[in-house]
């Protein structure tokens, strides 16, 4: 697995981020504890397999952090790389050895599938948190509840549209998805073509609410409230087995939400994320730059 994005910031403020355990405690994990170069550690209720820290630093300079990390008895390795792309911004690519595929990534059958979209939110907020930003709320593996509150610095028509849009939806979320914007309709990541078994659109209340189901029963659901031009979001995602919880599903749209705030709210907006690479992937799933 491989995920590389921009971060408009120098290199050295990245590496501080990722290797200062106070800030390792806000943008990755509730208890860090870094020794460089001997001790590199998170752990806590939002990082998988998070009961205890499971990590040892194998590397780190200036450009590169490099540990071993081991999940569901296997061990893998974690590599991440900053590059300069030119002044104030950096280029963070990262890989992650032993990984599954695509097809047991979306069934979730190990921890360590749901590692691709722990990255992809623990990244996001790593960037926000070196620019400055309010940080999206983490994955708490410890309960089955998938409830969170965003706020949208936009108004509650312009953010439901971004989200029933297909072409819009596109572009901030990074992956193509082809959607009926009516009741009945179907919603499908990948495009009709990739998936099989699409969402229908139970609610739609435009302004206000939206609200789809899959074939297993599995629920997301938005609702939106608006004051002064700004959008407090909520989400729920309901309707599983509450002995597996789809914590790599609700990261990875936790993940989608934090650039769907940026999308709204920079007006220089580009999309953060560079090339994504998981095996098995379809072609033509991800919408990057």
């Amino acid at each position: 697995m491989m995920i590389r994005l921009r971060v408009a910031a120098e290199a050295g403020a990245v590496h501080r981020a990722l290797t200062d355990a106070t800030a390792m405690r806000t943008w990755l994990a509730e208890h860090a504890e870094v020794a460089l170069p001997h001790r590199y550690a998170f752990w806590g209720p939002t990082t998988p397999a998070g009961d205890v820290p499971r990590q040892e630093l194998l590397h780190v300079d200036e450009r590169t952090l490099r540990f071993g990390w081991r999940v569901d008895d296997t061990d893998t390795i974690v590599e991440i790389t900053l590059a300069a792309r030119g002044p104030g911004e950096t280029v963070l690519t990262l890989t992650q050895t032993g990984l599954p595929g695509f097809a047991e990534m979306v069934t979730e059958a190990t921890t360590l599938s749901q590692l691709h979209t722990f990255w992809a939110l623990s990244l996001v907020n790593l960037v926000d948190h070196v620019e400055g930003r309010e940080l999206t709320p983490k994955c708490d593996f410890t309960t089955p509840v998938m409830r969170t509150e965003l706020f949208v610095d936009a108004a509650p028509r312009a953010v439901f549209d971004s989200l029933l849009d297909a072409d819009t939806f596109s572009r901030w979320f990074g992956a193509k998805v082809e959607i009926e914007p009516h009741v009945g309709g179907r919603w499908a990541m990948g495009g009709l073509e990739q998936d099989t078994a699409p969402a229908k659109i139970v609610e739609l209340e435009p302004g206000r609410a939206l609200s789809l189901v899959w074939d297993d029963g599995l629920v997301a659901s938005w609702e939106l409230e608006g004051s002064e031009g700004r959008t407090r979001l909520t989400f729920v995602q309901s309707g599983f087995d509450g002995n597996r919880p789809p914590y790599g599903a609700w990261m990875g749209w936790l993940s989608g939400f934090a650039e769907l705030r940026r999308f709204h709210e920079l007006a220089d907006w580009r999309p953060r994320w560079l090339e994504v690479r998981v095996e098995g992937m379809p072609d033509g799933m991800l919408v990057l730059e």
